[in-house]
């Protein structure tokens, strides 16, 4: 299971998950923080980015703001460095 700290930026023009700004990894999501509808697309670029299902992806801290932590079951730090580098 990885961990990691994430910058969340809702409204922006596309889907992007990285780059890492500080040590946070930044994804930007379509969808405005309205309802849980900016949580709802973090968890599923993360999941699409990370290749693992929607359900092994939580978030354990920061539900309601930008600076969030989430748990990414089936993940490890070898498939972030992976997704960082582009491979």
């Amino acid at each position: 299971m990885l961990r990691i700290d994430v910058l969340v930026v809702p409204r922006a023009s596309r889907v992007c998950v990285g780059p890492m700004v500080g040590d946070r990894l930044r994804v930007a999501v379509t969808a405005p923080p309205v309802d849980g509808e900016a949580n709802a697309a973090v968890i599923e670029a993360v999941a699409k980015a990370f290749g693992v299902r929607r359900t092994a992806v939580a978030i354990v801290h920061g539900e309601r703001g930008r600076r969030k932590t989430l748990e990414i079951d089936g993940a490890s730090a070898a498939a972030l460095a992976a997704l960082l580098h582009g491979t």
